[in-house]
């Protein structure tokens, strides 16, 4: 194992010492409360469903509805799924390796408004603030994961949470990941760590939420595969037998030298609320209590500093940028907010009475921002109303409608109003979903503003404007899901290469902004799963179609199927072992921008033939331990040789994968 990773487990070991010692503080109510727990267990044949069912936890969306809580998940479904560059549901193009820039394949809009700096290319690996559960354990819960080993790629997490008393629980997150890649300068590295704590008064209507995050992404550059005398320009047909990290790659600066982009996320989020009014509680005295108010006043506040910086130091020889004769570059962009957040939300129904309710609830958000790059630093804010008006009756039928709107500041005039209507037409019938949403949304900083060695623009693009529809049907009864969305957008924005009929050298790997016309885009995705005793065939397809395919850059059809054998063996271990397959048809493969990390289509317009890609997996679990082994791209051995999703850059060989997570909770 990494020497890097072997230090961050020893600091893990000596972390959970001290919440050993910090557990000799919780009370007398307590300690009899997890002695019953332990000795409930005791009698039980199955200890990890009694004692997993006391570790719960909560996060901030949850909170913003009631005060619930939900259990830990203890099964290994999907536990194969390590890497986010490779997810079924949400696909990417990338270049080619763990921890490299990445773009989502399937068109995914961006419902966010306001200011938005718009370098995403790393956004996957991110450790967000509002993605962070908030622990509740009757007993000292901790988790270690582990991928990799004796492997290419290793990815190391730490959990830990303990409850100090009743009310009040503490814990920490810490990851590490280093990997090798396939060809030269793709050693991707990442250290991140989380600090949270919970507090729920005994009146049970106080509650604070607090968070820092830390994320230190380092993403190296190798500007490609440099494959001019290679047959046919692709490396998978070359006959010459050179290993991967033979090849000679565009940019091969080494250590201190060594080409990347690095990018720092850090933030501190507190969240204070108060429940007035009447309370009604469910489940009292259980794990699964909830606790729903009338009234709530909440305040949000967060810091969050940004830093995204380009590095190299090396004279550009192969071509990899734009024309420009650089050698030392480090662009960089900080930015730094400072958010508050208020809002009020009253709930109407009758006394212990809970499938009719109405609500409403107000907001006003502030945001300050200070942006500075090598030329600009400047300052600007943006204040935001916020309401949402919602009705559920009984369990069938719950209509939300949602304002949000930028009043003043910067990007006044953005909003985004959304309607949703849910009903259950029956168990067996099935739930609709309709939706539709207008949103006006500011152009991203990175559109109309760059001040970097190799690209320069000053823009003021207009608002980008998108119409929704959509419907969607559910029926859990046959294992169906299915979602149809209609697109109209204007005013589009993304990167082009600017026009160079001549094929001049000043102008080759220049990359513009550019703003569409109207467009529209027809979205259907289809989810079926099927079962046949202890067999299982678990479907999604994707059919996406617009009238503007050389600027969404998105196949038309996206397949992933996943047939697998699911039993326990010798009543200890339960298990899946399967195959999936997953398929696209061919569309405009863009290219990379490096300095910049964005996407972009070039000139050439190249469309690279598509393959089936097969992956052979086993996922497991006994007791507490979850574990797989994955063999991924295993039909490389056959047919094809190797693909590409982004011009240049081919993507990873078949690889052997293993992962392991322990849970401990008492």
């Amino acid at each position: 194992m990494n020497r890097y990773l072997k230090q961050h487990l020893l600091l893990f070991v000596f972390l959970l010492g001290g919440m050993h010692f910090a557990a000799a503080q919780v009370d007398e109510e307590f300690s009899s409360a997890l002695d019953s727990a332990r000795a409930k267990e005791d009698n039980r044949q199955d200890s990890v469903v009694f004692t997993a069912k006391y570790v719960r936890y909560i996060t901030l969306d949850m909170l913003k509805q009631s005060t619930r809580t939900t259990q830990i998940d203890t099964t290994h479904v999907n536990f194969q799924y390590y890497n986010k560059q490779n997810l079924p549901w949400n696909p990417t193009i990338n270049l080619g390796s763990y921890g490299l820039a990445s773009r989502d394949l399937l068109f995914n809009p961006n419902k966010r408004i306001g200011f938005q700096p718009g370098f995403h290319a790393l956004e996957r690996y991110l450790l967000q603030s509002d993605s962070i559960q908030y622990f509740r354990a009757r007993a000292r819960y901790s988790e270690l994961y582990a991928v990799g080993f004796f492997f290419n790629d290793q990815v190391f997490r730490a959990r830990l949470a303990q409850n100090i008393n009743p009310q009040w629980n503490i814990g920490a997150e810490y990851y590490a990941t280093n990997t090798d890649g396939y060809y030269m300068n793709q050693a991707y590295n990442d250290r991140k760590a989380a600090v949270f704590s919970w507090y729920e008064s005994k009146s049970l209507r106080y509650n604070m939420l607090v968070n820092a995050i830390f994320n230190n992404l380092n993403s190296p550059e190798n500007g490609s595969v440099v494959d001019r005398n290679v047959y046919m320009q692709d490396v998978f047909q070359d006959t010459s037998s050179m290993s991967n990290m033979g090849y000679p790659v565009r940019l091969h600066g080494r250590q201190a030298d060594r080409p990347h982009h690095k990018w720092k996320d850090n933030s501190i989020f507190l969240r204070q609320s108060y429940y007035l009014g009447r309370l009604d509680t469910l489940n009292v005295g259980t794990p699964e209590m909830e606790v729903r108010p009338t009234n709530t006043v909440a305040h949000n506040s967060s810091i969050r500093q940004r830093r995204f910086t380009f590095f190299k130091n090396e004279e550009d020889l192969e071509g990899a940028f734009p024309y420009g004769d650089f050698g030392l570059v480090e662009d960089t962009t900080t930015i730094t907010n400072i958010t508050n957040e208020f809002t009020y939300s009253f709930y109407l129904r009758n006394k212990g009475v809970f499938k009719n309710e109405a609500k409403l609830e107000l907001g006003f958000e502030n945001d300050l921002i200070w942006y500075k790059d090598s030329l600009t630093n400047t300052f600007f804010q943006n204040s935001m109303l916020k309401g949402a008006l919602s009705y559920q009756f009984s369990d069938r039928i719950q209509l939300r409608a949602d304002v949000n709107q930028i009043a003043v500041g910067r990007h006044a005039g953005d909003f985004l109003y959304e309607a949703t209507a849910d009903i259950l037409l029956s168990e067996q019938a099935g739930r609709v979903r309709l939706g539709a949403y207008s949103q006006n949304k500011s152009p991203e900083m990175v559109f109309n503003l760059m001040n970097y060695t190799y690209h320069q623009w000053d823009h003021s693009w207009e608002k980008t404007k998108t119409q929704n529809l959509s419907f969607a049907y559910t029926n859990s009864k046959i294992g169906f899901s299915g979602k149809a969305e209609y697109f109209l957008m204007d005013k589009y924005l993304y990167f082009r290469e600017v026009d160079n009929p001549g094929n001049d050298e000043l102008f080759l790997r220049q990359i513009t902004p550019e703003q569409s016309g109207n467009m529209n885009l027809l979205k259907v995705s289809v989810s079926q799963n099927f079962r046949l005793g202890r067999f299982h065939f678990d479907n999604m397809g994707v059919y996406q179609k617009t009238d503007a395919p050389n600027i969404l850059a998105i196949p038309e059809l996206y397949t992933w199927h996943s047939f697998y054998y699911a039993n326990k063996l010798y009543n200890v271990m339960d298990f899946r072992l399967g195959t999936d397959v997953r398929f696209n048809t061919p569309f405009r493969s863009p290219s990379y921008a490096i300095n910049v990390g964005q996407f972009y289509n070039d000139n050439v317009g190249i469309e690279y033939s598509t393959y089936p890609i097969v992956d052979l997996w086993f996922t497991g679990n006994i007791d507490r331990v979850n574990l797989f082994i994955s063999y991924n791209f295993v039909n490389q051995f056959v047919y094809p040789k190797g693909y590409y999703t982004v011009r240049r850059y081919p993507m990873q060989d078949a690889n052997l994968r293993f992962g392991v997570s322990w849970k401990f909770y008492d």
